[in-house]
């Protein structure tokens, strides 16, 4: 052989060496990155799911054209979280009267984790009762919507708008 056919073969064999090891490389690195695509989307699913939350409440309240309303619950989610929260209601309006509820109810709307229930949920209300009192409404706060019913007693009777604000409970 001379210098020149070793030098060409040498060449021939690297290059064919390094394309052989490409040719491998890239089918491994696409079924690794396959796999890889494929497990993150089940838990980016997960993150979107919605969660089923329910509230549990009791308020006291009073109103004099400026209404305010106070009390306690607790958010118990389905995927087994739970939170006491501190529960304020303000708002203005054609408004008088003193009540309280027990036992409410509330459940959520568009959750995906336990702490989208927290914050300002725009409130408007009609409420007329004499000796017994309720309450059933829809509140929203961006996605997030709240539908409550509860039973009490008091005297109320009005229309007023403000907002319902959930946090946590210290």
């Amino acid at each position: 052989m001379t210098e020149n056919t070793m030098i060409k073969s040498t060449m021939i064999k690297r290059t064919t060496s390094k394309s052989t090891t490409t040719k491998t490389a890239l089918p491994l690195l696409a079924v690794l990155a396959c796999a890889l695509a494929g497990s993150a989307i089940p838990a980016a699913q997960a993150a979107d799911r919605d969660i089923d939350c329910k509230l549990t409440y009791s308020l006291t309240g009073w109103s004099l054209i400026y209404k305010h309303t106070s009390g306690r619950g607790r958010v118990t989610c389905n995927n087994g979280q739970s939170m006491p929260v501190r529960i304020t209601a303000r708002a203005v309006g054609l408004t008088a009267g003193k009540w309280h509820i027990d036992h409410g109810t509330g459940r959520f709307s568009d959750v995906h984790t336990i702490r989208d229930v927290l914050g300002g949920y725009a409130q408007a209300s009609a409420n007329a009762g004499l000796a017994k009192s309720g309450e059933a409404q829809v509140l929203s706060k961006g996605p997030v919507s709240l539908a409550l019913a509860g039973a009490g007693s008091g005297i109320n009777l009005g229309v007023d708008i403000g907002q319902f604000r959930i946090r946590p409970a210290r």
